[in-house]
């Protein structure tokens, strides 16, 4: 049975915990990596949901995933709210599989 899992700082993320998700805690660059590399190590997860912080700083790893079905990963707010990259991100997978920029 596949996880769903969420990799961000401690503030942004234990409120998953009593959703069932993974919990891996990152706060900086070196961190979020490695949690993203220990997350996919395995086929243990189906879902990653990556805090938009950290997301920004390892943009290139998280690259490698988006021609693979599994994990499927999601950038999401953090605590501190939107700074714009996970909705960027979202147009570009859109624009992608449709064609056209339909988020306009």
């Amino acid at each position: 049975m596949y996880k769903i899992g969420i990799i961000g700082d401690r503030e942004s993320t234990l409120c998953f915990l009593p959703l069932g998700f993974s919990v891996l805690e990152a706060t900086d660059e070196e961190s979020a990596r490695r949690a993203l590399k220990q997350a996919t190590a395995s086929d243990a997860f189906a879902v990653l949901f990556i805090v938009e912080e950290l997301a920004a700083l390892i943009r290139e790893d998280i690259d490698r995933f988006k021609d693979q079905p599994l994990p499927a990963i999601t950038v999401i707010p953090g605590r501190r709210g939107s700074q714009g990259f996970g909705m960027a991100s979202i147009r570009r997978a859109v624009e992608r599989a449709v064609g056209a920029d339909i988020l306009k």
